[in-house]
C-alpha cells in the first residue's frame, strides 16, 4: 500500500491535460456539493478520480486503454464487486465535450442512491 501511496502522489503532481482540466470542474464540492479525491489507492489500484459520498469512480482514457482493454475490464469488475460504480471517458471527450462529461458526471450524483 505504501508504494501505491507513493505512486498515487507523483500521478497527482504528473496529471494529463485531460485530468487537470477535469479537477478544475469537480475539485472542493463544487459539482453539486460532493467532494472528490484525485489518484486515489483502491485495493491494488490507483482510480483517477473518486466520490466516496456516492461510490462513483471517475477514469479518463487516453489511447493506451483502446489496447489494454482486458485489463480496465478486469479493474471495473473488482471495483463494481467493491461496491463501486465506474463512468470511464476518453481524454478526447474531455478535451472536445468538457460539458456533455460533466452533464453525465452530474447525472450520476443526482440520481436517487441504489
Amino acid at each position: 500500500m505504501k508504494n501505491l501511496t507513493k505512486t498515487a502522489r507523483t500521478l497527482r503532481h504528473n496529471s494529463t491535460d485531460a485530468e487537470r482540466k477535469l479537477w478544475y470542474y469537480i475539485r472542493t464540492k463544487q459539482l453539486e456539493g460532493f467532494k472528490f479525491k484525485r489518484q486515489q489507492p483502491l485495493g491494488s489500484y490507483i482510480v483517477d478520480f473518486i466520490c466516496f459520498e456516492k461510490a462513483l469512480i471517475i477514469e479518463l482514457d487516453g489511447g493506451q486503454h483502446a489496447v489494454n482493454r482486458e485489463k480496465d475490464i478486469e479493474r471495473d469488475s473488482w471495483l463494481e464487486k467493491e461496491g463501486f460504480h465506474v463512468l470511464r471517458f476518453w481524454n478526447n471527450d474531455v478535451a472536445n465535450n468538457l460539458e456533455g462529461v460533466i452533464d453525465e458526471i452530474r447525472k450520476y450524483l443526482m440520481a436517487p442512491s441504489p
